[in-house]
């Protein structure tokens, strides 16, 4: 008796792990119309698998499944960029359960007017999100983040290895921002290649990623930022932010009311072993971001990096700029080793291409090895590899030689 007890008491122990077993399922999608009843009918666990071909989608596509922890529910191309969505409509797809992934899928907007088509992705209230690996092209915020209309924030994302840009300047007087997130906390920004993010038309005004919105705790590390590629000329150009234009203080965490001003728009952010070339605005903008830690970043051919407003505080270390950091109406900052003011001869005799982003060795940079102080933070560069003391300046640990920043 005293064995059988025990025997159902193991298989009583193993009925949740059966259970998700049971749940995990593999989804094939060939057309557009499967994958609009793949995503309809989700459930927790499911892999949505494309297959190469093109989709046409004319409409949203909500993902309103909860996936969890344990059982995440993952859309993905077969073959990497082989499955080819073609997006027409204002939002392509539209996230409000949690724990989903998107990844290795090519995604752009086919309207016929840049307005039309504003997110690939429009993340609302939901946590856990991630989106791995995808290229994106043509639209104006090509991920947009927010919190709910029940003010439920998007919480712990991650956005990693994606290639995001737009083939030729937006016409539109809409937001133009790549990565656009707001009310969010924790979020993951990393390894992103970013570039051309043109707005011509409004105020001309771009970033290439932001948090605002009372947002806390971001992470941009390890991204190549490059605001002018191939589409040069025009615009306002922002590489990073962390508050970005500002938030309507209806629409700030934590209070959500139009009588208390957002502020600070961004609490505890870290940038760190970032490249940002080629704005014709700043490189970095920090508009009432608490605390922020810029780090041992490359920041070439822009404005430089400001810290705006009283609320605008934190330590800048380790920095490379061809321009210089600074306070602007109140903002502040503690110094911590950075090297500013690099002329651009000087920078293009140590890079191949710094504009371009090709930051592979012409010439030894003497000036930033061993140049800057220790920080535990900061135990890899740009490539990954391990720093170790004494701590190179700027996002590449240049002592250990040449590593390939472009992808």
């Amino acid at each position: 008796m005293r064995s059988v007890r025990r025997l159902c008491a193991a298989l009583l122990a193993c009925l949740p792990l059966l259970a998700g077993a049971a749940q995990a399922r593999t989804v094939p999608v060939h057309d557009t119309a499967t994958l609009s009843r793949a995503i309809a009918a989700a459930r927790a666990g499911d892999d949505i698998v494309l297959a190469d071909g093109v989709y046409a989608i004319a409409g949203k596509l909500r993902a309103e499944a909860r996936g969890t922890a344990d059982a995440p529910i993952t859309v993905r191309a077969a073959h990497r960029w082989r499955a080819e969505l073609r997006a027409s409509g204002v939002i392509a797809f539209e996230v409000t359960g949690p724990h989903w992934t998107f990844r290795d899928l090519d995604i752009r907007g086919v309207c016929a007017r840049d307005s039309d088509c504003e997110h690939a992705f429009h993340v609302v209230g939901a946590a856990y999100f991630s989106l791995l690996g995808n290229r994106l092209a043509d639209f104006n915020a090509h991920l947009k983040v927010n919190a709910d209309f029940t003010h439920k924030k998007p919480l712990a994302g991650l956005v990693d290895g994606n290639e995001i840009f737009n083939p030729h300047p937006r016409r539109t007087a809409n937001p133009v921002e790549p990565l656009n997130i707001d009310n969010a906390d924790n979020w993951v920004v990393r390894r992103n290649f970013i570039y051309d993010f043109h707005k011509d038309g409004g105020n001309g005004v771009s970033y290439g990623v932001f948090v605002k919105g009372g947002s806390q705790a971001p992470l941009f590390e390890r991204n190549l930022i490059l605001c002018a590629r191939k589409d040069e000329v025009g615009g306002a150009r922002v590489g990073m932010s962390f508050g970005g234009g500002g938030m309507g203080p209806a629409l700030c965490a934590p209070h959500w009311d139009a009588a208390t001003p957002c502020d600070p728009e961004v609490t505890g952010g870290v940038m760190r072993n970032n490249i940002i070339a080629n704005c014709s605005d700043v490189g970095v903008y920090l508009n009432r971001a608490a605390g922020t830690q810029l780090l041992f970043n490359t920041i070439l051919r822009t404005r430089g990096v400001e810290f705006r407003f009283p609320s605008s505080t934190g330590v800048a270390r380790g920095n490379l700029l061809a321009n210089t950091i600074r306070g602007r109406d109140g903002g502040g900052f503690t110094d911590g080793g950075n090297l500013v003011s690099q002329l651009s001869t000087t920078v293009e005799a140590w890079y191949r291409d710094p504009d371009g982003g090709d930051l592979r060795l012409k010439a030894t940079p003497a000036a930033l090895l061993g140049a800057a102080p220790a920080d535990p933070s900061v135990t890899r560069d740009f490539c990954g590899r391990p720093r170790t003391a004494p701590y190179d300046i700027g996002a590449l640990q240049s002592s250990l030689g040449d590593c390939p920043t472009l992808p």
